[in-house]
């Protein structure tokens, strides 16, 4: 059964930076659709980068276009978030998720994702 374990979170001011990790294990990440997304409160949960490595494609947020970038080490099963110039907008709760293949479906849409990890907080003061 595959599992998703985030670390990186925390507080930063704004402009500042912050790495987001996931480490999967149970699962392949470079097999299956891996991305990022974030929650705030009263918010619904939103798409923020999605990675297929077996294509070499990425997708993004627009509100993260230029500042956000995923990658991943598939050596070491783990996905990456890099964030730069943090904006207080961007404080919420970060979940890394994986959809198995064969993908159906919006890549956005976090219904199409059938693995979670627990959450990591991101704060961005002004």
């Amino acid at each position: 059964l595959g599992q998703l374990v985030e670390s990186g979170g925390g507080s930063v001011q704004a402009g500042g930076s912050l790495r987001l990790s996931c480490a999967a294990s149970g699962l392949t990440p470079s097999t299956y659709r891996m991305g990022w997304f974030r929650q705030a409160p009263g918010r619904e949960r939103e798409v923020v980068a999605v990675i297929y490595t077996r294509l070499g494609t990425t997708n993004y947020a627009d509100s993260v276009k230029g500042r956000f970038t995923i990658s991943q080490d598939n050596a070491k099963n783990t996905l990456f978030l890099q964030m730069d110039s943090l904006k207080p907008e961007d404080t919420a709760m970060y979940y890394c998720a994986a959809a198995s293949p064969p993908y159906y479906g919006s890549w956005s849409n976090p219904v199409n994702f059938n693995y979670w990890g627990q959450g990591t907080q991101v704060t961005v003061s002004s």
